[in-house]
């Protein structure tokens, strides 16, 4: 067994994943190609293949789907499963872990209430939590080990969420770093703070952080429920290198997707781009739009930007175009916002609306308003208009 790390796919001068055998070295993710052989001569390194990647956690989470109808995938090899209802077909969470990791790996199950989870010890890095609420469930598959699980009783939440590092809590990078400077460094510490002190120094992701550090708040699974993901694709006749050229391409493809019956009433929130290249390689960059759109421009400038950072490391011979998530569509952008500009200034103004309940939620009071005309003709100037308050 040799120290191995995978190359980053955007950036090929530097590591992504590090072995277990290579961390003992000293390699670390996110080092210098140059860095990690300076400290491991022996490394492996091995380009990575997104498009493999994705394609295997889609298989993975249609294999799951046959456990529970209810799927909330996050990110590439993170996903959540609501488990309701699930005792009344598998038994007790234990053998419920047992019929999602038998599924997971596509092997047969052969009786509901057998606990299978023996037949697969040495399965390596898929690691399960099981609790109530996604943010308590994914904190215990961080701390299972390779091919483990952690479950988390009601009566071990509080204790279990006491122990972990602030690192787990879904917070700005910056907002982590101001609270370990203050000396906070595990949920514990933080479920001890005053409520407000954090909300007047950290706002709505202040408070929402002091709930799920006290485990008061439990974000239920969401399910996906339509449309499927639209899929287009185009064959080059000779392999494609310029990146103009794939950029051009990129927008065919969003204009047929866009084109799809599926699409009818829905708004783009997510998308991705895979690229199969010469010599067997493969490229992938995805993008989730901060503002969901219906529109060439809004949905090809966030993939023009990563084409431009990070462009295929070789010449095209397929590329491919995924609409994976999407937002109904509202009377706001769909009946009335005909162009791009008017879906701009939509998007712009829920923004402001945003920053607005902001300001309100850390200083307990509203500081921005509307200036409306009341009364133009009365003689009395404080009658002739009017504040409202701009969140409303």
């Amino acid at each position: 067994m040799q120290p191995t790390a995978i190359l980053a796919a955007t950036d090929t001068h530097r590591v992504e994943h590090v072995s277990k055998l290579a961390r003992r070295f000293g390699v670390k993710p996110g080092m210098t190609v140059s860095q990690a052989i300076g400290l491991c001569t022996s490394l492996v390194l091995l380009e990575a293949d997104p498009v493999y990647y994705d394609l295997q956690f889609t298989k993975a989470i249609q294999r799951l789907s046959r456990v529970s109808p209810v799927i909330e995938p996050v990110e590439l090899g993170r996903v959540f499963i609501g488990v309701d209802g699930l005792e009344r077909l598998y038994g007790n969470p234990e053998k419920q872990i047992a019929a999602i990791r038998e599924h997971l790996f596509n092997t047969r199950v052969h009786h509901p209430a057998v606990p299978l989870l023996s037949r697969h010890p040495t399965i390596p890095h898929v690691r399960l939590g099981y609790a109530r609420g996604k943010f308590v469930a994914w904190v215990a598959a961080r701390s299972a080990a390779p091919a483990g699980h952690v479950l988390v009783t009601e009566e071990e939440r509080a204790e279990f969420l006491k122990r972990q590092s602030i690192a787990t809590l879904p917070l700005e990078v910056e907002t982590c770093r101001k609270l370990w400077l203050l000396g906070i460094k595990t949920l514990g510490e933080l479920a001890r703070l005053p409520e407000q002190a954090l909300v007047s120094q950290f706002g709505a992701e202040g408070r929402m952080a002091l709930q799920l550090a006290r485990g008061e708040l439990s974000e239920p699974v969401v399910g996906q429920p339509a449309p499927r993901p639209i899929m287009t694709r185009i064959s080059f006749p000779a392999p494609l290198a310029d990146a103009a050229m794939l950029d051009h391409a990129i927008r065919i493809l969003i204009r047929r997707a866009l084109r799809h019956p599926r699409r009818i009433g829905w708004r783009v929130q997510a998308v991705r781009v895979h690229a199969e290249l010469e010599q067997g390689a493969s490229w992938m960059v995805e993008a989730k739009l901060k503002d969901p759109a219906a529109d060439i421009e809004s949905i090809a400038a966030p993939l023009g930007a990563k084409l431009s950072a990070a462009p295929p490391k070789g010449a095209v011979e397929q590329l491919q175009l995924e609409f994976t998530a999407f937002v109904r569509g509202t009377a706001e952008l769909q009946l009335f916002a005909r162009d791009a500009s008017s879906s701009a200034r939509a998007g712009r103004k829920r923004a402001l609306r945003w920053a607005a309940r902001e300001i309100k939620t850390r200083l307990r009071r509203s500081m921005l308003y509307h200036v409306i005309e009341v009364n133009p003709d009365s003689r009395i100037p404080e009658r002739r208009y009017a504040l409202v308050d701009f969140g409303m």
